[in-house]
């Protein structure tokens, strides 16, 4: 789509009414889409109200902010303003702030002060968003802010700590707090967010339990921080807890109370949290919905996943993953290839996890043929490469199937380096078919993988065991204790 180009107009003749201008700049304040967007810009143009202050910043802040946005557009748009003040520049350090792109944020800032445009607190804010979101050093643009004399700014303190919490630094998110003199609600909620995001459950338990408010950024920060350290028992108490105050929950609260339930299995709490769900208003999310697909395949209630799957008026690709992974899991392959075959139908174009899922499937059907062409055909018809975890699965479905020559041959092939997944789930199937010779190549594979890691000659020595070679066995025994070999745990891509 080409940009207008505002120096390209003619010269202004007649005023054009205000009335005119009013009516552009509403219509872009209400636009839903850049199609509709660029025909205002272009009426603008032709009534010269294109650089009109209120048009123009309307149009300006719906291609850098809105999500039917478009950054480029309104990228050049900002160079084409003659002298874009600092409103402008901070609507376009925002919208990059929040894209896959945040370093272009920094650029902006950066190019704002080189042409002498004074930064204000929310040029801050948007500018410390998006370097929470970038890799390297922070303590720059806190430096900064304090020499600019924006550290008395309860907003930009407060997206400090935001800054210091997503890049995972308690320590300096904590020292922001202290310097605070009148923290709110979000300053708080920071800190807990930082604690969490370090892993330190309990300095972020010590924190929320002295909140004077709680809104529902920490109570879902904590709550999310339990489920996710595999403490689902207190992720749900805190739930309850926060549904007495009556603090609200969001979608990501939502998830985290399924993905709760996932962990402990625990289908009755679940269809418990499922009614709130629906009885709230929560039941068009499709986040939501895909973790109750979830959350009831892990506690064994497949007539449940189904129900919430054909409710769905709206399903994403991870949608139709979960349901053909629930399928596998549970041994129903046929339902899974279905699945696929729907996806296909709807021309939604399947991924590196739909393919998986269906290996899954595959090997709980003892289908070894079927997966290794359908690995084939996943490259060869849909232009996906496989990866180590695809390989994995392959490694798995022949070894389960005592092709461990085939097996050892497609480990050699790898276009990518090995690793002791791959060799470890090789092992597994020589202890189970008591192929000795095969699981000492494997295990020197291991060993030159992880030459610290003695656990290997567990499963060795039980191969030697299952294949009545004691002498061996007994030798092992003693490498074992001399090296205080401990046993390696998992080896399988796809459990069981």
């Amino acid at each position: 789509m080409r940009l207008p180009m505002i120096q390209a107009q003619q010269q202004c003749g007649a005023q054009a009414p205000l009335g005119l201008a009013s009516a552009l700049a509403s219509l872009a304040d209400t636009c839903l889409s850049m199609r509709g967007l660029m025909q205002i810009h272009a009426r603008a143009l032709r009534s010269r109200l294109h650089d009109h202050p209120l048009v123009l910043a309307k149009i300006f802040r719906f291609a850098a902010v809105s999500p039917s946005g478009d950054l480029r557009y309104a990228h050049r748009l900002l160079d084409q303003i003659p002298r874009p003040n600092a409103f402008f520049h901070n609507l376009l350090i925002r919208g990059y702030s929040s894209s896959s792109r945040p370093c272009v944020s920094v650029d902006l800032f950066n190019q704002m002060r080189r042409n002498g445009v004074d930064p204000d607190g929310h040029s801050f804010t948007f500018l410390l968003k998006a370097r929470s979101r970038m890799k390297g050093r922070s303590d720059d643009v806190h430096g900064l802010v304090v020499r600019l004399g924006f550290s008395g700014y309860l907003f930009v303190k407060n997206a400090l700590i935001h800054m210091y919490a997503m890049r995972g630094m308690p320590a300096g998110a904590r020292r922001v707090f202290d310097e605070t003199r009148v923290a709110d609600v979000v300053t708080w909620s920071g800190l807990v967010v930082a604690h969490v995001r370090a892993g330190e459950l309990e300095l972020a338990r010590e924190v929320f339990d002295m909140m004077p408010e709680r809104d529902v950024v920490s109570w879902t920060a904590l709550i999310s921080g339990y489920s996710q350290a595999s403490r689902p028992r207190e992720a749900l108490e805190l739930f309850f807890d926060m549904r007495e105050t009556g603090v609200w929950p969001d979608e990501v609260t939502m998830v985290s109370v399924i993905s709760a339930c996932s962990n402990l299995k625990d289908g009755e709490t679940g269809l418990e949290i499922h009614r709130y769900i629906e009885e709230n208003g929560f039941g068009w999310m499709v986040s939501l919905s895909n973790a109750l697909i979830h959350m009831y395949a892990q506690c064994g209630c497949m007539e449940q996943a189904w129900q919430v799957f054909n409710g769905m008026r709206r399903r994403s690709l991870i949608t139709w993953n979960c349901m053909i992974l629930a399928c596998a899991n549970h041994g129903d392959a046929e339902d899974a290839l279905d699945l696929f075959q729907r996806i296909c139908q709807s021309n939604v174009q399947p991924d590196k996890a739909t393919f998986l899922a269906l290996f899954v499937a595959y090997v709980h059907k003892g289908l070894v043929d079927e997966g290794y062409r359908l690995f084939g055909r996943m490259q060869r018809e849909y232009g996906i490469e496989a990866g180590i975890e695809h390989y994995g699965c392959m490694v798995d479905m022949l070894g389960r199937a005592g092709r461990l020559e085939e097996a050892y041959n497609l480990i050699m092939s790898m276009p990518m380096p090995s690793n002791d997944v791959v060799w470890g789930s090789l092992l597994a199937a020589c202890r189970i078919y008591h192929d000795v010779e095969m699981g000492e190549r494997v295990v020197r594979k291991l060993l030159e993988l992880n030459p610290q890691k003695g656990g290997y000659y567990v499963l060795l020595r039980d191969i030697y065991i299952a294949a009545g070679r004691m002498d061996e066995a007994n030798e092992m025994e003693q490498t074992m204790a001399a090296d205080g070999a401990l046993k390696t745990p998992g080896y399988s891509w796809l459990g069981g």
